[in-house]
């Protein structure tokens, strides 16, 4: 069985156009999007890797979302 692959406008009407797509982005945002560098040595190091980590999927959601409106992100690793 071949599946479509997702397109930016997939994820913007899941997240922006669906019933319940907006409450929940912002939640992801909300539990996500905070900033990932954490203080504290190899502990604050491993925190950090792992906020990274879950702040990146978000990323890519709205990453998604910007260029289905036409707006390309330029983000230098």
């Amino acid at each position: 069985m071949r599946t479509k692959e997702a397109t930016p406008a997939d994820y913007k009407r899941i997240f922006e156009e669906m019933p319940g797509g907006a409450p929940v982005l912002e939640e992801l945002t909300q539990r996500f999007g905070r900033e990932a560098y954490v203080k504290g040595g190899t502990e604050g190091d491993r925190e950090t890797c792992y906020r990274a980590g879950q702040r990146s999927v978000l990323d890519f959601i709205l990453s998604q979302i910007n260029r289905a409106d036409g707006v390309e992100d330029y983000v230098e690793d």
